[in-house]
């Protein structure tokens, strides 16, 4: 299989049929073997009776259908885990990405690179609700893992399956695909995409994942950066609060010992035994944290590397 188009949906039957017949009439053009999984996230309406008719009619379509609605990211997840193609290209079911935008993001990929992700431009959603959030977010996002993107969330990508496989996906973590994928050392580029307006249904996303979102980043961040020696987190900030902490009562002894200044109910007392003892509490949880990142490594016999490629391999034995 060369190519396998992941496309996860919930509650879109009246955009589904369109979608997959504009998706089929892109790929038999390309001249490839491909398939387009399906995956319905727990739909409450009429989608998998749609999917279910369009598949027995469309030997290419494959549709795997969750037993309740577990989210975008879990959805993209169980797409990923049943692709069979060499590549995979991931898009979003309501129709706003645009289907012949996939040879050129195949063409990208064919350069070198192991993910190429979208950028809508220009963006056809409500401006002051969803683009301003939008570029908020991906500011903070490209500033925090240090992955410079202009449109995180944009579900439309192209990757290859060997980078599919390793990655490992929960909560909303499906925009930070790229953060991820950069963690393990791919390569990843960004292309302009088209991005049409809303056909049917409404937009699933409101103001309340922000904050899912945000919680999520500090995830991927920590993951990203201290997976494999928490104790540099955790220790810097114990550190920092114990210093504070042993400066303020070093300051406190000198005022008592010098000045003969009473400190036994002054709050500044309290604030650098607390000072103190959090900072050992920080110390206490990265020590903590290395031991279980080692056992974790450890039994899974894990590698904390990621091989491109090995020369001669076999050569000398």
């Amino acid at each position: 299989m060369d190519l396998s188009v992941v496309i996860p949906v919930y509650n879109e039957e009246e955009s589904v049929q369109p979608l997959i017949r504009e998706t089929t009439a892109v790929l038999n053009s390309l001249g490839k073997a491909y398939e387009i999984v399906l995956v319905d996230d727990g739909s409450t309406d009429g989608t998998y009776d749609v999917l279910a008719k369009l598949c027995r009619c469309e030997p290419q379509l494959r549709v795997i259908r969750l037993k309740r609605n577990f989210g975008q990211t879990a959805a993209v997840a169980a797409g990923l885990a049943y692709s069979s193609g060499e590549v995979i290209v991931a898009m979003d079911g309501d129709g706003q990405n645009d289907p012949r935008d996939i040879p050129a993001l195949l063409d990208k990929l064919a350069e070198g690179y192991d993910l190429v992700s979208g950028w809508r431009s220009p963006r056809e959603d409500p401006f002051w609700s969803r683009q301003v959030p939008s570029r908020l977010a991906n500011s903070l996002i490209s500033w925090i893992t240090r992955v410079k993107l202009h449109d995180y969330g944009c579900t439309l990508k192209a990757l290859h399956c060997d980078l599919a496989r390793d990655l490992k996906l929960y909560g909303e973590m499906h925009r930070f695909i790229p953060a991820i994928a950069y963690e393990r050392g791919a390569r990843i580029a960004e292309l302009k995409v088209h991005h049409r307006p809303r056909r049917f249904g409404r937009s699933k996303y409101g103001i309340a994942r922000t904050f899912r979102v945000i919680l999520d980043l500090i995830t991927v961040k920590f993951l990203v950066s201290y997976a494999t020696r928490p104790l540099h987190v955790f220790g810097l900030m114990g550190f920092i609060s114990g210093g504070i902490g042993f400066l303020l009562g070093i300051y406190l002894s000198l005022n008592k010992i010098i000045f003969g200044t009473p400190i036994g109910g002054r709050p500044l007392l309290l604030l650098a035994i607390l000072l103190i003892f959090i900072g050992f509490q920080f110390i206490t949880m990265g020590l903590l944290g290395e031991m279980l990142a080692r056992t974790y490594h450890e039994s899974q016999k894990k590698p904390v590397y990621v091989i491109k490629d090995i020369l001669n391999e076999g050569k000398n034995t």
